[in-house]
């Protein structure tokens, strides 16, 4: 069996990062779930198709021509990681999320990102639904303020606007529609390890997740 680390959370918990590094120091291929709905989300703006649609929505999603290349996310060949990132994007994203055709349409491409010598996977439903058969699954978060600063730097480093109000509004809004969606909502998997990020590094919390990860391997090597 292919090995799987899932790394669940909110928006702008620093899953991405963490699951980027954590792939890099193992050897593993990369999964950034999120990223789908927004490269789905993104398509569906660019065909001036209704966010509402599922059905289309759902057609566009299963035939996503998606690669990821390091730091670089591909559409169809064109660089689309910044694009993605925006705000109005990362909404959209967020409401197509909770359209179960939609969802079940990008399930079987999610599967197809496993692949050996193994996979870090992160999202929100990786360890719950994706890959429930993990052998190591971690539920990364933190607090509201914590993840709107980081999410503020980190559009203003990119030279996009932003509003620190705003941002905590939407930051709440989106809490709120990913726990409480009816289709995979935003909680913890079983048996996986909580990591509060408020007050760590991204190395400290790399340096944990790879802790777990080489108990866990070692206790399945027994």
């Amino acid at each position: 069996m292919i090995p799987v680390i899932t790394i669940d959370g909110p928006t702008a918990s620093g899953k991405g990062t963490v699951a980027s590094r954590v792939a890099e120091a193992l050897g593993f291929a990369l999964l950034d779930s999120g990223a789908l709905y927004r490269l789905t989300a993104l398509s569906a703006i660019e065909a001036g198709v209704a966010l509402d649609d599922a059905a289309a929505i759902a057609a566009l999603a299963r035939t996503l021509p998606v690669r990821f290349e390091g730091e670089r996310i591909l559409l169809g060949g064109r660089s689309v990681q910044d694009a993605i990132r925006q705000e109005a994007i990362g909404n959209a994203a967020s409401k197509i999320a909770a359209l179960p055709a939609v969802r079940t349409a990008l399930v079987e491409l999610q599967h197809g990102f496993r692949r050996p010598p193994g996979l870090v996977a992160d999202g929100r439903d990786m360890g719950t639904v994706i890959f429930p058969d993990a052998t190591l699954k971690v539920f990364l978060t933190a607090s509201v303020q914590a993840r709107a600063d980081r999410r503020y730097k980190q559009l203003i480093d990119k030279g996009f606007p932003a509003n620190m109000l705003a941002l905590l509004q939407d930051l709440k809004e989106r809490d709120a529609r990913d726990t409480e969606r009816a289709v995979a909502p935003l909680k913890p998997a079983e048996g996986a390890y909580l990591l509060d990020t408020s007050e760590l590094t991204i190395e400290q919390s790399v340096a944990q997740v790879l802790d777990w990860w080489h108990h866990r391997a070692g206790t399945l090597g027994k």
